[in-house]
């Protein structure tokens, strides 16, 4: 029996002038896993999340996102059809509170009534169900009205994989999430982003190996624009292309 696909890649590529970031990328991700993509920098990671969520515009290929064709979809359709995602750098409202951060992710959805700025944010505009559900989550309830700006930078980075959750997808991407962070905040967020797969579909980059080969489903290394290996974490472990390639005795702890 053939196991049902989320999100899909058919022969991707994205070319700047005669430079391909992305020489024609194959992929396919299933419902409720954490899936891992990996490899060094200028791999064209990000490029496929560009290409991926609709921040970029492919060259040529398809991408298929719950059986609809995305491919010329921009990335505010993207997140309306159940895609969200955060960036690299922390993108925050830092003046306002925990609490009016999620808010504005999960009014978001619905962009006509989040700009209807005539009106208080009372009722259902408040979002109070799903901003309290986020709250838990990710485990800020005490500092709900807080201003982001004080949080820590551990902190800083669960509420923004927060503000993507506010936005209810159905999947979820996050860039490189414990980047920069403390050994206690590196716990939390990794039993965060395992929890995550319980209701939705984790597309992670992550540079911290020890992280992607304990909470992944699925690993897909890349190299140069191109997939050089994909299949589970001790699959991708004891794979000779993979460590030729980039990772060597790296892939057994730490950073590559």
């Amino acid at each position: 029996m053939t196991q049902p696909v989320l999100i899909e890649a058919i022969g991707v590529t994205k070319h700047y002038g005669k430079f391909a970031a992305l020489g024609g990328v194959d992929l396919k991700i299933k419902p409720n896993t954490v899936h891992s993509v990996i490899g060094p920098n200028g791999a064209g990671k990000t490029t496929l999340f560009h290409m991926l969520t609709g921040t970029g515009t492919t060259t040529g290929g398809r991408i298929l996102f719950d059986g609809h064709d995305v491919t010329h979809e921009p990335d505010h359709k993207r997140v309306q059809r159940g895609m969200a995602r955060s960036f690299q750098v922390t993108s925050l409202f830092p003046s306002l509170s925990v609490r009016e951060n999620l808010r504005v992710a999960a009014q978001g959805v619905a962009p006509r009534q989040a700009m209807n700025c005539w009106r208080a944010p009372v009722g259902e505009r408040a979002c109070a169900e799903t901003v309290a559900e986020v709250l838990a989550r990710i485990g800020l309830q005490r500092l709900a009205d807080t201003p982001a700006s004080v949080l820590s930078h551990g902190q800083q980075r669960r509420l923004e994989v927060g503000m993507a959750l506010a936005a209810k997808p159905k999947a979820i991407f996050l860039d490189e999430p414990t980047s920069g962070m403390g050994i206690d905040d590196l716990d939390e967020m990794k039993h965060l982003i395992r929890s995550l797969r319980d209701a939705h579909t984790v597309v992670l980059i992550e540079h911290n190996m020890n992280i992607v080969m304990d909470i992944s489903d699925t690993v897909t290394v890349m190299q140069l624009g191109r997939v050089l290996a994909e299949g589970l974490p001790g699959d991708i472990r004891s794979d000779a292309r993979v460590r030729s390639a980039y990772l060597g005795n790296m892939i057994t702890g730490g950073k590559a």
